[in-house]
């Protein structure tokens, strides 16, 4: 893990929603004191609850207090962002920004805040536990010593990448970012056959969950590519034969890769619809 560039400045969250509660939590476990972390969330409930379960500053609206912060963290949703950054701007425009909304473009961004120290991250639910994917872009403002802050900080949540170009993270959120939703169906409808089938709710569960996380981690593991893991376990005329030959005739794989496709243009979609 890198060395964060500034181990003693204040770290700003503007929204304090799951994602920054996951990020929150990793950097609390990883060091970071929690004096050191302050929060903007205008709801005083989810305010109680961050002070409660984390013991970090709260505020309800933007302050100078924001002035102290090195980084500032956006956590908050795509419609309201704008509208954030210009509440917040003139307290912060020294800092090095790290965006995790969805959609929002790094040129919005740098036009709202006043600076091109910004970097765009697309992270995914698994942060909460430790399991996160993020990928990362950076504009030619971000030196290298912000970009170690940044790994940093995006680390404590688990894995990253940096893309070169900034579309690319449209690519992310097909995969990696709305990729979460796409295993729970899947776990979801194998539940539902395994219940079908005869097994108890608890029985069909166990057997799908534990399959995905057993793949997964064997995927991850062997050298070989998921097509040969495949190949392996798919004897010919066998019982896995039959249900890949069944999703094949459906053209499952190519329906699927559609809908992935549809999620990068809804990504687009959503820059094109609040970066004005």
């Amino acid at each position: 893990m890198s060395t964060p560039q500034h181990p003693t400045q204040t770290i700003a969250f503007i929204g304090g929603g799951n994602m920054a509660s996951a990020i929150i939590g990793g950097l609390i476990q990883q060091g970071t004191p929690a004096q050191q972390i302050l929060v903007l969330e205008p709801f005083d409930v989810a305010r109680q609850q961050l002070e409660a379960k984390f013991s970090v500053h709260t505020l309800p609206n933007a302050t100078e207090a924001l002035q102290e912060a090195g980084l500032v963290i956006w956590a908050i949703k795509p419609q309201v962002f704008k509208e954030a950054a210009h509440a917040t701007a003139a307290f912060c425009q020294q800092a090095l920004h790290l965006s995790v909304a969805a959609g929002i473009r790094s040129d919005s961004i740098a036009t709202w805040l006043g600076t091109q120290r910004v970097v765009r991250a697309m992270p995914n639910t698994p942060a909460l536990v430790g399991l996160g994917q993020t990928g990362l872009f950076a504009r030619t403002g971000v030196s290298a010593a912000d970009q170690a802050w940044i790994e940093h900080v995006v680390a404590t949540t688990g894995q990253f990448l940096w893309v070169q170009e900034e579309p690319l993270l449209d690519a992310v959120t097909a995969i990696s970012g709305s990729g979460p939703a796409y295993v729970f169906f899947f776990i979801e409808a194998m539940v539902e056959a395994g219940i079908q089938m005869g097994l108890s709710q608890a029985q069909a569960h166990q057997l799908a969950v534990g399959t995905f996380v057993g793949a997964s981690e064997l995927a991850r593991s062997a050298n070989e590519s998921p097509a040969v893991l495949r190949e392996r376990v798919t004897s010919q005329g066998g019982t896995t034969h039959a249900a890949i030959t069944a999703m094949q005739e459906t053209k499952l794989d190519a329906l699927f890769q559609a809908a992935l496709e549809a999620a990068r243009a809804r990504a687009q979609a959503l820059g094109d619809a609040f970066g004005h």
